[in-house]
């Protein structure tokens, strides 16, 4: 699986975003180590704070049908610079994902610029950390 073929996923998954307040749609493709693509659109709620944004969509299906084990990510949006993902999605993102696991941010430019899970979120908080000495 090439990075351009994610990218492209994460691009078309945009599209479906539920963005009524905002209108800022993000898709996100994530590869799993069996070779499937999860695809994940961000979705808003008159409620803002119940809203889920793509990366945790893409991941949450993923674990939903069985998978845990995950070889890259791409996450896409109309923006400036390659999007960078929230704080809620890099605390998640680390919970399932390889600290050298490459994450891969784009805009429509098709700029990219490419981290490890380690880079994006250095020193997170880890299962580890809830148990005591």
């Amino acid at each position: 699986m090439s990075t351009n073929k994610l990218i492209e996923e994460a691009i078309k998954i945009r599209e479906r975003a539920y963005v009524p307040y905002s209108k800022f749609q993000v898709g996100a493709a994530l590869l799993t180590e069996s070779g499937k693509i999860y695809t994940g659109c961000n979705i808003e709620n008159a409620a803002y704070p119940v809203a889920c944004c793509a990366e945790r969509v893409a991941i949450f299906k993923a674990i939903s049908e069985g998978e845990t084990k995950f070889q890259e990510l791409a996450v896409a949006a109309d923006t400036a610079r390659p999007v960078p993902p929230c704080g809620s999605c890099r605390q998640v993102m680390s919970e399932f994902f390889d600290k050298s696991m490459p994450i891969h941010l784009t805009n429509l430019k098709k700029e990219i610029k490419s981290f490890t899970m380690e880079e994006l979120l250095p020193f997170s908080f880890e299962t580890n950390d809830l148990l005591k000495n």
